[in-house]
């Protein structure tokens, strides 16, 4: 990775007294695709918009290549942005929905046909130059969306949530094309989604918001593997979160079984929430479990299949392709190093703020 190319420095924003992002501190690299991924409401939007130049925050600058760009106007701005909803022009065709930033800035016919040629070639619409938005698919819209953009040769390319209004096969097809545009270009990606599979998929780094702050930032791998907080592992990805008590380094009791674990450093007998992954999780014949249960509920789903396992008062998600029926009595294992230990909270702010400390 190169260097950093954004800096945004203390950025707060605020809507009608409501605090949407918090002293936000975020710096983004040349050729990165980040994503900024949490629930409706947790500023990722408006973080985008910030950047767009959209919005102005209250506090804080947006740097760009050490330049303070905190007041200029989004045209003005290397930065592109393709909303969820395409915003085409459907009274023009294809080709002139792509020259339209073009032509604003002047530029020749024989660059604009060749730039038009190009786009299309690159997002796979060759020869659809003369239709009509309203003729194409929710998917080849959203493509001409980006075509038009990329045209302009932007360093930046800013994405609201751009695959939300498309099937779930298409968002699939959508997702790689992205991924392989991202590397034929090489621009930086800022995506912002509340999926979370989709931000697994694409992401070189991706920055967990809720409530207008940071959780955690990191690889796709390192967030699912070993999110810093509560928040973070509920929400990427399926996980069993259970109140338990860190005996010792490397031992942790969860429902009153002891279980080996890799964490240290958290004291004794001290309170802690443990993390572990459904697919973490081997059943096993009783007598060889940590800890025993039953089988109490069945869904199969494709891959896999999702059981809930009643043990030690706890209703733990297993996903295994093993198939154990309900009412099997089972033991449960788990390895030491997929358990993931984690301070618990002293508050419901401090559950907001954990991993910026």
């Amino acid at each position: 990775m190169s260097n950093k190319l954004i800096d945004l420095v203390h950025i707060s924003k605020s809507f009608d007294n409501d605090m949407v992002l918090d002293d936000l501190n975020l710096y983004i690299r040349e050729n990165e695709f980040l994503t900024l991924l949490g629930p409706s409401g947790c500023g990722k939007t408006t973080t985008l918009r910030i950047l767009g130049g959209f919005e102005n925050p209250d506090q804080g600058q947006v740097i760009f290549h050490g330049e303070d760009i905190t007041h200029l106007p989004p045209n003005k701005r290397q930065l592109n942005t393709v909303f969820q909803k395409y915003a085409l022009f459907s009274h023009m065709t294809i080709a002139e929905n792509i020259a339209f930033g073009l032509k604003i800035k002047k530029k020749s016919k024989a660059y604009i046909d060749d730039k038009i040629k190009y786009a299309l070639k690159l997002v796979n619409l060759d020869g659809f130059e003369n239709r009509k938005p309203d003729s194409l698919s929710g998917g080849q819209q959203q493509r001409i969306a980006i075509a038009r953009a990329i045209v302009n040769e932007p360093k930046v390319l800013l994405l609201d949530e751009p695959l939300g209004a498309l099937d779930l096969k298409l968002r699939k097809d959508m997702q790689y094309e992205l991924i392989r545009l991202k590397n034929e270009l090489g621009i930086t990606f800022i995506y912002v989604t509340h999926d979370q599979e989709e931000a697994l998929t694409m992401s070189d780094t991706i920055v967990v918001m809720n409530q207008g702050y940071i959780q955690q930032i990191g690889t796709p791998e390192h967030i699912y593997n070993e999110p810093e907080n509560a928040f973070v592992a509920d929400f990427i990805g399926e996980s069993n979160i259970i109140p338990s008590t860190m005996i010792e380094d490397r031992l942790v009791e969860i429902l009153g079984a002891k279980f080996e674990c890799v964490d240290t450093g958290f004291g004794q007998n001290r309170p802690v929430d443990v993390v572990i992954r459904p697919e973490d999780i081997d059943l096993v014949k009783p007598e060889d479990g940590t800890i025993q249960g039953v089988v109490t509920g069945l869904i199969f789903k494709g891959v896999h299949y999702e059981m809930d396992v009643m043990a030690g008062g706890y209703e733990w998600l297993v996903h295994s392709t093993d198939m154990f029926p309900v009412g099997t009595r089972v033991g449960i294992h788990v390895d030491p190093f997929d358990i993931q230990i984690m301070n618990k909270p002293e508050s419901e702010d401090e559950e907001a703020v954990i991993s910026i400390e």
